[in-house]
């Protein structure tokens, strides 16, 4: 035990592949969860959208046991709060006001990827409370790097309960999920939903339809750089209008293709031989991820159809366990995708300021937990169900 040690690494390069999806997916699944492997966080990294340009500097923190590499947490240093999707402008702010210096802050997180996973992987071979000492050294390094904070987002919740005993303060959201019951298709879907919000669904659905746009299911070798091509411009014409600067390069898609191509699906709107708009989901450890959506037109219901809907056939015929849809939109609720918890921790050097985020984070996990229970009374499937 003395020989375990823990440092800072500038790319995750020098950690290796082999040693970070040791840690990241330890029961070596056939499809681990996409969005922690060395795959998707080196994809970020090699196209420079993960970078200290980028304002996603990475500090991999690694846990070893004498040579051997036990522990990793994917660790940001940041220098604004962009990409994120936990939302704390206002403290920094607030921080800022009092005379404060609120960033370089840490973020240990995936990248402008608001996914629920592990953010304290711990390989077969760790000691008992590698957990624990990770999160000890994630809070050693802010001090270490001149840091003010430690943000661990989209972590799971048994995670977050181990950061609340180690006297991180603790964030709940929520997000809309869609739960496979077992269903044989569409149709069984829709047969548990009350008659109005299934009469719905059909109806945007046929909407769609009618204008006579179809669909096309990429993955694996169907994922030419003419599919990326299109749907970068997809990509790159909606992210502009809702945001400004996306945050994803056209390399980055490319990499990505090569290194995960069969953990992605490619859901592209054609009208003719002429692709339209398009979304892009990964799918590992039986979920469906929904990403990055995109259009060159403006069609009633197409974001609809081409994210949840498409999304729920696919995860049907695949037998996914479940869809997640990314973050925030109740207009997900009436589409089936219902209210789920979502998790992070923060631990906070400035004692002032940890007491005023403190304060706000009760009241706040006590609105989420009522939304939550509202929401979920207000969802569109029959009461017997």
């Amino acid at each position: 035990m003395s020989a375990v040690s823990a440092r800072i690494v500038g790319s995750i390069k020098a950690i290796g592949p082999e040693a970070w999806n040791a840690c990241a997916n330890p029961q070596s699944l056939t499809e681990p969860h996409p969005f922690t492997s060395y795959e998707f966080l080196s994809a970020l990294e090699d196209t420079g959208c993960a970078s200290l340009h980028s304002g996603w500097q990475p500090v991999h923190l690694v846990l070893a046991d004498g040579d051997a590499i036990v522990a990793v947490m994917p660790l940001y240093a940041k220098n604004q709060s962009r990409g994120e999707y936990v939302f704390d402008w206002g403290w920094a702010e607030a921080f800022e006001r009092a005379g404060g210096t609120y960033y370089p802050k840490l973020q240990a997180a995936v990248p402008f990827t608001p996914v629920t996973g592990h953010r304290v992987l711990v390989g077969p071979d760790a000691p008992k409370d590698a957990s624990k000492r990770l999160l000890e050294a994630a809070v050693a390094a802010v001090d270490q790097l001149g840091c003010s904070s430690l943000h661990v987002t989209f972590m799971t919740e048994q995670e977050w309960q181990l950061a609340g005993q180690q006297g991180f303060l603790q964030r709940k959201d929520q997000q809309f999920h869609w739960q496979n019951r077992g269903y044989t298709s569409f149709e069984d879907f829709l047969g548990q939903l009350s008659s109005s919000k299934r009469k719905n669904l059909r109806k945007e659905r046929a909407a769609v339809s009618a204008t006579g746009i179809e669909f096309d299911w990429l993955t694996g070798g169907d994922l030419t750089e003419n599919a990326w091509d299109h749907f970068f411009a997809f990509y790159m014409d909606t992210g502009s209008r809702k945001w400004g600067t996306p945050y994803l390069t056209r390399e980055f898609f490319s990499v990505l293709g090569e290194r995960l191509r069969h953990q992605i699906l490619l859901v592209m709107a054609r009208r003719g031989k002429t692709w339209i708009a398009g979304a892009l989901n990964l799918f590992g450890d039986n979920v469906l991820f929904g990403r990055n959506w995109g259009s060159i037109e403006s069609v009633p219901f197409l974001h609809f159809e081409t994210c949840y809907y498409q999304a729920v056939d696919f995860a049907i015929a695949n037998k996914f366990a479940r869809v997640e849809a990314g973050a925030q939109g109740e207009h997900k609720l009436l589409r089936g995708y219902m209210p789920v918890a979502t998790y992070s921790a923060h631990f906070i050097s400035h004692p002032g300021l940890r007491k005023a985020v403190s304060a706000f984070l009760h009241e706040e996990r006590a609105a989420v937990n009522a939304s939550i229970e509202q929401l979920s009374e207000l969802g569109p499937y029959r009461k017997s169900t």
